[in-house]
């Protein structure tokens, strides 16, 4: 019965084409969220409009005198343009389930309203713009995190239906130069290069990195220059950074603030910032050992750990101090690929061992720090 279940509520939601950047298909896709919702937790969720981009929140009874709520936490959105379902139709066969946003996270979220039926003192709090960064919902979830003892996140498994307990936090950047123009032919001795002033800031950008910490710093996107017979007045690089701790974080940050030109007359501005903290596996640890009992309560091999280079907005929840564990979702793989894929037998038991973790946590009293 479960199964069946989670297949028709993965359907319908995945039938429902969500692009983070389509304001109204997230609109369209939060009304079938609730209305899947609604049907599974015999409660209305409140609808949270900001910016344009429609969140869904359920506060499920009051927790009990010795406990702490706990949070639920998923999003609509997907990476997928709207005509991806023509493409890559909803299809169970031989035991794996496809379609666009099946495995991140819209199988996710059927579980969490599945597993989550008759409880008490649970948030449930699913987003619909995480797929950009989550720049509307970011400190509503950081509010809920506040008010929660630990934050369970439907993301998808990694590898082998591994929990992910430590994700890498990330810094965007843009770095804006600015040269001189004059004639490439004439008097280029009269210009001041951006494009040459560029190129010393890669080299110097991409030295931050320290891969023996798993840190990146990643030059990207550039752009310089107007015509081909023009010393170039302008130059833009886009940065990209992943950082498994604060401490490493913050030194690139400085780092980055701190460049400075090396052509005379060329002048720097560094733009952005970090934009999700690290999930750390200290904030992961107790909540894993809590699931892993629960696994071998239920007769299931022990759970495996990853750490991924992928942020999630368990990045966010983590970073307020509360526990989080992160990839309880679907098993499967291929996440904004045309191969995405759940895989149909692991749904019930991770449905199974997600139900078993919330009513574990449900009964303890003290909190998780």
């Amino acid at each position: 019965m479960m199964l069946e279940s989670l297949l028709e509520d993965t359907r319908a939601l995945v039938e429902c084409e969500s692009p983070s950047s389509d304001l109204d298909a997230v609109a369209r896709s939060a009304e079938v969220v609730a209305r899947i919702g609604t049907a599974r937790l015999g409660a209305e969720p409140e609808r949270i409009l900001i910016d344009g981009c429609t969140h869904l929140r359920w506060r499920l009874g009051e927790a009990g005198p010795q406990q702490n709520r706990v949070l639920l936490l998923g999003h609509h959105d997907t990476v997928w343009p709207i005509g991806s379902l023509a493409a890559r139709p909803f299809t169970v066969r031989d035991g794996v389930l496809t379609g666009p946003g099946c495995f991140d996270m819209k199988a996710g979220l059927a579980m969490a309203f599945n597993a989550t039926a008759g409880l008490a003192g649970v948030t449930i709090l699913v987003t619909g713009d995480e797929e950009v960064g989550s720049p509307t919902s970011r400190e509503l979830i950081e509010d809920e995190a506040r008010k929660s003892g630990a934050a369970l996140v439907l993301e998808a498994s990694a590898d082998g239906g591994a929990l992910k307990t430590e994700r890498k936090g990330t810094s965007l950047y843009q770095v804006r130069i600015t040269g001189r123009a004059a004639h490439a032919g004439l008097e280029p001795e009269k210009g001041v290069n951006a494009t040459t002033e560029l190129a010393h800031q890669i080299l110097a950008i991409g030295g931050l990195a320290d891969p023996a910490l798993g840190t990146t710093v990643t030059p990207t996107v550039a752009t310089s220059g107007t015509t081909t017979n023009t010393v170039p007045a302008q130059a833009v690089l886009d940065i990209d950074v992943r950082v498994r701790s604060l401490a490493e974080q913050d030194r690139v940050d400085r780092a980055l603030r701190a460049l400075r030109p090396v052509l005379t007359g060329s002048h720097l501005e560094v733009a952005g910032g970090p934009n999700r903290p690290p999930l750390e596996a200290s904030a992961s640890r107790a909540l894993l050992t809590r699931a892993r009992q629960a696994s071998l309560r239920l007769n299931r091999p022990e759970l495996q750990a990853a750490a991924v280079g992928g942020a999630s907005d368990g990045n966010f929840t983590a970073g307020v101090g509360t526990p989080t564990l992160d990839g309880l979702g679907a098993a499967g793989g291929g996440a904004h690929a045309d191969h995405e894929h759940v895989l149909v037998g692991e749904l019930v038991p991770r449905t199974t061992l997600l139900q078993a973790l919330l009513h574990d946590l449900l009964g303890e009293t003290p909190r998780l720090r």
